[in-house]
């Protein structure tokens, strides 16, 4: 059974930064990718930032340029670096994966809350 654990989310202020970890249970090396999405009160979830098995690295506009996505495949562990928060990118964030047959994210965590806010 796949399981992964998000955390790292909470409070923070408008300009700042977190960083969020995506702990697997097993080697991500088996994933044909991973990424993070989130989703606000009354929005639809939208992936951010994504990393397939080959490294190749996709961000959404929303988070260009202020979010980076990273792996350290030795921990089975996927990071999610933000910086300069805006109030708009509170949401629940979610670490997600995908299997080697299909394109779809098929597995997800729990999610973790970050809020921005003054």
């Amino acid at each position: 059974q796949v399981q992964l654990v998000e955390s790292g989310g909470g409070l923070v202020q408008p300009g700042g930064s977190l960083r969020l970890s995506c702990a697997a249970s097993g080697s991500i090396l088996r994933f044909n990718g991973m990424g993070w999405a989130r989703q606000a009160p009354g929005q639809q979830r939208e992936l951010v930032a994504s990393i397939s098995s080959g490294g190749s690295i996709t961000y959404a506009d929303s988070v260009k340029g202020r979010f980076t996505i990273s792996r350290d495949n030795a921990k089975d562990t996927v990071y999610l670096r933000m910086n300069s928060l805006k109030p708009e990118d509170t949401a629940v964030y979610y670490c997600c994966a995908r299997g080697r047959l299909t394109m779809l994210y098929n597995y997800w965590g729990q999610g973790t809350q970050v809020t921005v806010s003054s």
